[in-house]
């Protein structure tokens, strides 16, 4: 019924839609912790998005092979300028929110 090639297309295929799954919800959290730190800092998260710049394998504190990723946005303080912040989860757990230096109004 099944030959051996089909089923190695079956699994990855399976195992794309998984991944493109976990990496939706990864997003999502580095969106929503991006708009929550530029709310603290008082600036303009701009183009309502994040976007995935880096992903590299690092281990965690448990020593388990996870996702690295580094996910970029802009902000603004006045609307003039555009600096850069960045996201950095490893797996699913968010390690560091930083925005560049800029300008305070």
């Amino acid at each position: 019924m099944f030959d051996l090639q089909s089923v190695l297309w079956l699994t990855l295929i399976v195992v794309a839609i998984y991944y493109w799954r976990g990496a939706l919800v990864v997003k999502e959290r580095a969106f929503n912790a991006a708009q929550k730190r530029c709310e603290e800092m008082q600036v303009q998260l701009l183009d309502e998005n994040v976007y995935l710049r880096r992903l590299w394998f690092k281990r965690n504190e448990q020593g388990k092979l996870s996702l690295w990723r580094a996910f970029y946005f802009e902000f603004t303080v006045s609307g003039a300028d555009r600096y850069l912040g960045r996201v950095i989860m490893l797996g699913s757990r968010i390690t560091q929110v930083e925005l560049d230096a800029h300008r305070v109004h």
